[in-house]
């Protein structure tokens, strides 16, 4: 049997307090890109999909998935996501790139797309900074890594770039924008998935909307 291309899905959702007031729609958002991964591998066939999904706090890091398989992606609830504390970003995307950059340091045929959800900048983080992120993440870039940074509630173009990531999304903090804002997600993964098939450059322009979601 033909072996697939892996494409790992790591999403690092902020679960600070400021979220509160959007929870509700971020679980509901978060839900639907659940099923929009299991869409693109069905419609990729040749490609198989793995998730890793942790959120973060002042709290500490809650890892729900590492490395799985698609199939096995769970939904969140009012349970498993509740928003308090502070945001160590730096921290938790130090831990998560990490861990699954070591567990990927023996294969070739990959692709990764991180994806940071948040509402503010870094403000608790304690083992990581942001020069350091920043020098991970830039060397990720070369191996067929792709970061993307959705934000809102501060100047996220600037704080991307401050951690070598240009593909960057702001969105209102309201019902109507955290949906517009997961429909231009479900785009971009179905485009990036499209790249890969086509073996194109995967790492900029994640959010370049010319393609298509293939019907």
């Amino acid at each position: 049997m033909e072996k697939k291309h892996q494409v790992h899905n790591l999403i690092i959702l902020d679960e600070s307090g400021s979220m509160n007031s959007i929870k509700k729609y971020v679980i509901s958002g978060f839900n639907e890109t659940v099923q929009t991964i299991r869409g693109i591998e069905k419609k990729f066939p040749e490609q198989e999909h793995f998730i890793t999904f942790l959120t973060f706090n002042g709290l500490g890091l809650k890892q729900l998935h590492f490395a799985d398989p698609v199939k096995e992606l769970k939904r969140i609830n009012s349970q498993t996501y509740n928003p308090a504390a502070d945001t160590p970003l730096y921290d938790a995307m130090g831990y998560a790139i990490t861990k699954l950059k070591l567990h990927l340091m023996n294969k070739t045929d990959y692709n990764v797309l991180v994806t940071i959800f948040t509402d503010g900048e870094e403000n608790a983080s304690e083992e990581y900074s942001a020069q350091a992120i920043k020098k991970l993440v830039g060397e990720l870039k070369q191996e067929h890594w792709t970061f993307t940074y959705i934000g809102t509630d501060h100047d996220v173009l600037n704080a991307g770039t401050s951690i070598s990531i240009t593909n960057t999304i702001t969105f209102n903090k309201n019902e109507e924008g955290v949906k517009e804002l997961f429909l231009r997600e479900k785009k971009a993964r179905f485009n990036y998935s499209q790249r890969i098939r086509d073996k194109v450059e995967t790492g900029e322009n994640y959010y370049n909307e010319q393609e298509e979601e293939p019907s």
